[in-house]
């Protein structure tokens, strides 16, 4: 790992306490060019950490509080006339970022949350006939609260297929959050933090990303980890081609994190119930994570 990307992570590490897996999971999914999809209660730090993450990477922010009445062009942004040169004029919408927070995703319609599925997949937009490319790096961080919660619509398979990880915070430990209470505000100390790294060098890691090396054997293991999921009684389907490319992804991106060069089974590992556990439905509709554990431990290692 460079120095820039210690420091990053050691970054977001001070604003975000107690959650380093989470924060290496996310950075992975950006090195990876991937979305992420943060799921928990309001007030863990879902919108702290997408703050963090802009700030530390040194790329241009945008938020859109998704609620029942967001409409399409809100998010991508609408053609209006001017009197002054008798013409429409496209004024891009908050989607035209390098960050974009999806605030509360599922609070919207799914005619609103599948404006983002073009943008997402596609890296562009097209409105009114014209297609408009995003910028680069491009990173959706959409936040989610739990499906049971009052007035959420849930995110249909292929909007969620678009989420190369999905991660829970959950509450932090005890002395994570006694910090809390009796340091700054992380806001405040957000405002404070320098960039570690410029976007050129993040486009830069994410390139090196592409290079890490899967050798065959690690091959046979990611398919033997997707084959299961396609045969385990408990579960209407497994996982499908694409999210075998974005599980390869991952692991590479785990594998620079770690200072490696080649992809080993635990870079693997350590990324599978991200990239998989949004994926997969159980016939009884309950949390499939028991069951991505258990296919974690039965696939044996090569």
């Amino acid at each position: 790992m460079t120095s820039n990307m210690q420091g990053a992570l050691a970054a977001l590490s001070q604003i975000i306490l107690g959650k380093e897996r989470q924060l290496k999971l996310a950075t992975a999914c950006l090195l990876a060019r991937g979305h992420l999809l943060i799921e928990d209660i309001p007030g863990v730090g879902k919108t702290t950490l997408a703050l963090a993450l802009a700030r530390v990477f040194g790329l241009h922010f945008q938020r859109v509080q998704f609620t029942s009445d967001l409409l399409p062009g809100d998010i991508l942004g609408v053609s209006i006339y001017e009197p002054a040169t008798s013409a429409f004029r496209f004024h891009p919408g908050p989607i035209f970022a390098q960050v974009v927070l999806a605030d509360e995703v599922n609070r919207a319609s799914p005619k609103t949350q599948s404006a983002l599925l073009e943008a997402m997949e596609e890296r562009q937009v097209t409105s009114e006939g014209a297609t408009r490319h995003l910028p680069e790096p491009f990173f959706v961080v959409a936040t989610q609260n739990p499906s049971e919660q009052v007035g959420t619509f849930p995110l249909p398979e292929s909007q969620l297929d678009r989420f190369l990880m999905r991660i829970s915070l959950g509450y932090p430990p005890a002395q994570a959050e006694r910090a809390l209470l009796t340091e700054r505000e992380r806001r405040d100390l957000l405002a404070e933090q320098a960039p570690a790294l410029e976007p050129e060098q993040l486009l830069a890691l994410q390139k090196q990303v592409q290079e890490v090396r899967t050798a065959p054997a690690l091959l046979d293991y990611l398919m033997a980890l997707i084959q299961a999921t396609r045969t385990h009684r408990g579960l209407r389907s497994g996982l499908s081609p694409r999210a075998g490319l974005a599980l390869r992804r991952c692991a590479q991106a785990w594998a620079l994190l770690e200072g490696r060069g080649g992809v080993i089974p635990e870079d693997v590992q350590a990324v599978f119930a991200a990239v998989a556990g949004h994926r997969l439905n159980a016939l009884e509709r309950e949390d499939p994570a028991p069951i991505v554990a258990d296919i974690l431990a039965a696939v044996a290692i090569p």
